[in-house]
C-alpha cells in the first residue's frame, strides 16, 4: 500500500455550503500545525471509489472526523448524511485489524453530549466540541494537537483562515467551479493555507 507523507491528515467533514466557514477553519488550522489536509474531494467517482477512499485514509498519519451534521438534508428525499460516520468506521475497522498501524484519529462535534445519542458505540470517546464556530475549531485543534511541535495560536490560525476565506471566490472562479467543495478548489485552498502559514512563521511565529 502506498504511504503518504507523515504530515498528511485526512479531513472527514460535510461538503455542505452551510459548513463552508468550518471547512475553511479546518484547512487553515491543520495547515497552521504543519499538516497537509487530504479529503475524498480528491478522489474521482467510479467503481474503485471506495477502495481509493480507504487507500487515502490509511495513507494518512492523522484523521479528523466531524460528526456535527446530523440533521436531514433539505433536498428531496430528506436524508441524513452517513458518509462521515462511515469513513470513521473505516478507520476504526482498519486499526482494529492492524494493531501496528500508526494512525491517530480525532472526533469533532458541535453540540455537547449529542454523540452519545447519535453514535453510542463511541461512548467513552470524548469528541472535541467546536460549537459550530471557526474559533471553536481552532481551540479544539489546539487541544487535539497539544503534543505537536508546531503550536500556532488561535489568532495565527484565524489570520490564515481570513486569507483563504477572502481568496475563495477568486480561487473558485479561476477553477471554473460551482462550489468550494470541488477537487481543484480544495487543492488550491490547501496550497494557499500552507503559503500563508509560511508567511506567518517568517514574520515572527514562534513554537
Amino acid at each position: 500500500m502506498a504511504r503518504g507523507s507523515p504530515d498528511d491528515a485526512f479531513l472527514n467533514i460535510p461538503y455542505d455550503e452551510r459548513y463552508r466557514d468550518l471547512y475553511f477553519a479546518f484547512i487553515s488550522g491543520l495547515a497552521a500545525f504543519g499538516l497537509t489536509p487530504r479529503a475524498t474531494l480528491e478522489i474521482p467517482g467510479g467503481t474503485r471509489r471506495l477502495e481509493r477512499i480507504f487507500e487515502l485514509i490509511t495513507s494518512c498519519r492523522y484523521s479528523f472526523h466531524d460528526l456535527s451534521r446530523v440533521e436531514l438534508d433539505l433536498k428531496r428525499p430528506a436524508t441524513p448524511r452517513f458518509n462521515m460516520p462511515f469513513e470513521l468506521g473505516l478507520v476504526l475497522g482498519w486499526l482494529r485489524a492492524n494493531k501496528r498501524a500508526k494512525h491517530t484519529w480525532f472526533v469533532f462535534e458541535s453540540v455537547k453530549r449529542r454523540m452519545s445519542k447519535s453514535l453510542s458505540d463511541l461512548d467513552g470517546t470524548d469528541p472535541h466540541v467546536h460549537d459550530g464556530r471557526p474559533g471553536g475549531v481552532f481551540r479544539e485543534l489546539g487541544n487535539a494537537l497539544v503534543r505537536s511541535t508546531n503550536q500556532p495560536t488561535a489568532e495565527q490560525m484565524r489570520a490564515i483562515y481570513k486569507g483563504i476565506r477572502k481568496a475563495s471566490p477568486l480561487i473558485t472562479a479561476k477553477a471554473g467551479a460551482k462550489s468550494v467543495f470541488e477537487a481543484r478548489v480544495f487543492k488550491d485552498l490547501v496550497v494557499l493555507a500552507q503559503e500563508l502559514t509560511r508567511t506567518t512563521r517568517d514574520s515572527g511565529w514562534r513554537n
